[in-house]
């Protein structure tokens, strides 16, 4: 398990940026939601929801990654800690920004 020290927000954006739409399933004190990606980066995740989640919340969730993409035999989730550093209401979406601040591989 790897832990990342504690950056601010402004440091996490320098972080290239990828694109990228898995699926993802997010729990919270919200409870349990399913979405994707938006995009993804060495320090953390962007994603939308239906469900608010409150700045400096901790969540647990878990990346998807196909094993099509990865070239592996089978799909490999990435079980991930994080806290929400960034909210971008977009009408009825919320979109949440995470810093990662743990995480471990898990084959399917």
């Amino acid at each position: 398990m790897r832990k990342m020290a504690h950056t601010t927000y402004l440091e996490m954006q320098g972080a290239t940026r990828f694109p990228i739409k898995l699926p993802m399933s997010v729990k919270s004190s919200s409870g349990q939601s399913y979405c994707e990606t938006e995009n993804i980066s060495a320090n953390g995740v962007f994603f939308q929801m239906d469900s608010e989640i409150p700045l400096g919340s901790t969540v647990n969730f878990t990346i998807e990654l196909p094993a099509a993409v990865l070239g592996t035999a089978t799909d490999v989730q990435v079980a991930c800690r994080g806290r929400v550093v960034r909210r971008a209401d977009e009408g009825q979406r919320k979109g949440i920004g995470v810093v990662i601040d743990e995480y471990r591989f898990d084959r399917r």
